[in-house]
């Protein structure tokens, strides 16, 4: 699979990006697109966070009852975290759906209305919405936030990697449109429409926007400049620094009477 920091052929980012890392002393960190995908959680991880929304929708549809269809899509998403355990997979975003789903049950069940399911994971994805776009025009995009210590890059790229700097830039942006607009969608049936429109219309919207993102994020950092691997250069630094000591060391000793 093609390298995300692959340097672009010509430009003058691209040069100094290389340089900059060259000045690691190691070559720069390739992280492919699977790697990409697994940072954001995998598609086991959007199944982990869909699946149990329909399971509810499906539950409610067929009896109409509330608290069975909150009861059923709760024990699924808690078996789905426990098949994790068993695989010894990462717990991260498997405990995050189940955490999710046990909220909206809380609200729906509370409330009485089965809408509420849905309410919790909605305002979640509209206020990362907001966070992204309003991380992007402060020139902190989250992305690189998150993308940074994967790459080695750490925080390297806001002040030492422009290149890089522009393209989190624009992948934060992706991120943050593609959850307004589903945001957008979302809300009037939320407001307007009944549960089982609501239900299906979102398990629908689940996977295919974070796809969309994640790809995004994948063409705009394969554009990019490469990362300046700072993990190596704190690496080499110490090691200079240990010659230095054993260097010294040994010069007093040869000078001792």
């Amino acid at each position: 699979m093609t390298s995300l920091d692959r340097p672009a052929d010509g430009g003058d980012e691209s040069r100094g990006g290389a340089a900059g890392g060259a000045g690691s002393g190691t070559s720069a960190p390739t992280v492919t697109d699977k790697a990409l995908m697994e940072a954001f959680g995998g598609v086991r991880g959007m199944v982990d966070t869909t699946v149990p929304g329909l399971v509810f929708v499906l539950v409610y549809t067929v009896g109409r009852d509330l608290h069975t269809a909150a009861v059923a899509a709760l024990g699924l998403s808690v078996l789905l975290a426990l098949a994790r355990l068993v695989r010894r997979e990462t717990l991260k975003h498997a405990f995050s759906g189940v955490f999710g789903v046990a909220i909206g049950a809380v609200f729906a069940m509370m409330s009485g209305d089965a809408k509420n399911f849905y309410l919790p994971g909605m305002l979640y994805t509209l206020g990362l919405a907001v966070a992204y776009c309003l991380s992007a025009v402060l020139r902190f995009p989250l992305i690189g936030v998150l993308l940074g210590p994967l790459m080695r890059e750490n925080l390297s790229w806001r002040t030492r990697n422009p290149g890089r700097l522009k393209a989190y830039t624009k992948a934060t942006w992706a991120w943050g449109l593609v959850l307004l607009g589903k945001s957008a969608i979302l809300f009037p049936i939320y407001f307007w429409g009944d549960v089982t429109q609501l239900g299906w219309v979102k398990v629908a919207l689940g996977i295919p926007p974070l796809l969309l993102c994640v790809y995004l994020t994948y063409v705009f950092l394969a554009k990019a400049p490469p990362p300046i691997d700072v993990i190596a250069e704190m690496e080499a630094e110490e090691a200079a620094e240990r010659e230095r000591e054993e260097a010294r060391g040994n010069a007093a000793a040869r000078t001792e009477p």
